[in-house]
């Protein structure tokens, strides 16, 4: 019978990636493997899929087949010979995902995920919300945290005088061979006695049950340093969760809501203010208190100031939270047009209004478009 085309058997095209044949590889394997699927053909779909993925999985072997196609794989008497020298070790990390829910390791391998092996702890992320002016300069502030400790009664092992688990002699599973036409199989089960661990001990920790690990409520005094804004982090290092079987602890992370300021507008390390002047001061120009960040300070108004102009105020922003430069501050200029007029106010506008100069070129321009 003519063999299917391998990048059909694994349902991918023929510029698929490794990772793509893997991929499907798996979907496969995990569809018809003979422990696990029964559909009447599995066996032979999956001795399909098995030795298509043993040759694109292979670049040399894929370049071959895509030259010469199943004959680079055939030998005098017609047979194939494609899996000759490959390793279904390469396999194994397939197999321990089908598998490994029922307990099973593929080839006679005798590797394990070993509970007793050191960890680190879990990260821990806290949110705190911060005022304006203390994320500006810098605060220090307490937090309160539920967070797993190592266990000081038994110095996080679980128990008192341990020693090698009587039933699975150290090694955290209890094996059984199991022999099939597609090879050899380990069944492995956790150590009911020892839950993986390999050791036992005489006693068990009452503090913690047995787990090595406490809750405990500690307060963390944190240093908010000058110039974070809004979503920073920053990171205490070993102030985590704690590990298990001896591993580190793992970080604290404290993430920063900044509140707004009822005045100012931040924009990275720089500051926008709004100063709402007068039409004379506007006209005629002045001096003005402005409150910065770090005091007051005097700005002079140039004469023609415009609405909307933004005066700088160089050095007067944030200090950078990483390079410690300092921003700008932008005071935005906005003219107040007065919406109610005395008589005599009124009376002065009218008087104003016949000794302004009208710019004639501009009501020259507008003239002519209005009467084309």
């Amino acid at each position: 019978m003519d063999k299917r085309d391998y990048y059909e058997v694994l349902g991918v095209s023929k510029t698929a990636s490794q990772d793509e044949i893997k991929s499907a590889f798996r979907k496969l394997a995990k569809k018809y493997h003979p422990d696990v699927s029964k559909e009447p053909d599995a066996a032979e779909k999956f001795k399909e899929a098995q030795e298509a993925y043993a040759v694109l999985s292979d670049e040399n072997k894929r370049k071959q087949y895509d030259q010469f196609g199943h004959s680079a794989f055939t030998n005098a008497s017609g047979g194939f010979s494609g899996f000759e020298g490959f390793d279904f070790g390469s396999m194994s990390d397939i197999f321990e995902d089908i598998l490994g829910g029922m307990g099973f390791g593929f080839g006679g391998s005798t590797s394990r995920r070993s509970s007793s092996r050191r960890a680190r702890g879990n990260d821990v992320l806290y949110h705190m919300t911060i005022t304006f002016d203390e994320a500006v300069h810098g605060c220090k502030k307490d937090i309160n945290l539920d967070i797993t400790e190592e266990c000081p009664e038994c110095d996080g092992k679980g128990g008192f005088n341990s020693k090698t688990c009587p039933d699975c002699h150290g090694s955290g599973t209890i094996t059984a061979e199991q022999r099939t036409m597609f090879g050899t199989f380990l069944t492995k089960t956790t150590c009911p006695r020892c839950k993986g661990k390999g050791t036992t001990f005489d006693k068990t920790c009452t503090k913690c049950s047995g787990t090595g690990q406490v809750k405990k409520n500690k307060t963390i005094t944190i240093t908010v340093p000058a110039g974070v804004d809004d979503e920073n982090r920053i990171r205490l290092s070993g102030k985590g969760e704690a590990g298990t079987n001896g591993g580190p602890a793992g970080d604290l992370y404290i993430e920063f809501t900044v509140k707004e300021h009822e005045l100012y507008q931040r924009v990275e390390d720089d500051i926008y203010i709004e100063l709402p002047i007068n039409i004379p001061d506007a006209v005629l120009g002045c001096k003005k208190e402005v409150p910065t960040i770090y005091g007051k300070v005097d700005l002079t108004i140039p004469a023609g100031t415009q609405s909307g102009s933004k005066l700088k105020l160089k050095g007067k922003g944030i200090e950078n939270v990483v390079d410690h430069r300092k921003g700008d501050m932008y005071v935005v200029i906005k003219v107040i047009i007065p919406t109610k007029l005395t008589k005599e106010e009124k009376k002065l506008f009218e008087n104003l209004k016949d000794t302004m100069k009208e710019d004639k070129g501009i009501l020259a321009k507008i003239r002519k478009f209005l009467n084309n």
